[in-house]
């Protein structure tokens, strides 16, 4: 990602690393394409990554424009998506990381997710941003005050529906 600069995990000694991203026009153009968007008129982070443990907690807000394809009219329309993130990374060989094929991992869906693994030294602060877009976004957009109004076909009488009705009014 080129519109967000890495942060190194030995940049944290010195304190915490707040991050302003913006993305230029091509660049929003790219996230939108990844994301299977129409376009992304607009997206923007507040980002900070501090020390946690022997790697970093990556926290913080994105306020983004979407333009998707309305699954009813399949027309396009703009929506607006915000949200928080918190997620945690420690490096590949820390003792917090969860060990490589160590098989079935009993996982609390109220407790906090395990910390990603980081694969060099550096966090991709912009890759997520652009994961916790991915997530917010509607699988199927529908465009504001639009409905679906489905309507069964009706079936066809058959013959013998009518063969039935002449028994039912005999017996």
């Amino acid at each position: 990602m080129s519109w967000g600069r890495p942060v190194k995990l030995h940049e944290l000694d010195r304190g915490a690393v707040r991050l302003r991203l913006e993305p230029d026009d091509a660049e929003r153009g790219e996230i939108a394409r990844r994301l299977g968007l129409k376009g992304l008129p607009a997206l923007t982070a507040q980002v900070t990554v501090k020390a946690w443990l022997d790697g970093a907690e990556v926290s913080g807000r994105f306020d983004a424009v979407v333009e998707q394809i309305c699954g009813v009219t399949l027309e396009p329309f703009e929506e607006p998506v915000s949200a928080e993130f918190d997620v945690r990374v420690v490096p590949a060989d820390s003792p917090h990381a969860a060990p490589a094929g160590a098989g079935e991992m009993e996982l609390d869906p109220d407790g906090p997710d395990a910390p990603d693994v980081l694969e060099s030294d550096a966090i991709d602060v912009a890759g997520y941003v652009e994961e916790h877009l991915a997530l917010e976004l509607d699988p199927f957009p529908r465009k504001p005050g639009v409905t679906f109004d489905y309507v069964a076909p009706v079936a066809e009488a058959s013959p013998f529906a009518a063969l039935q009705k002449l028994k039912d009014r005999k017996g």
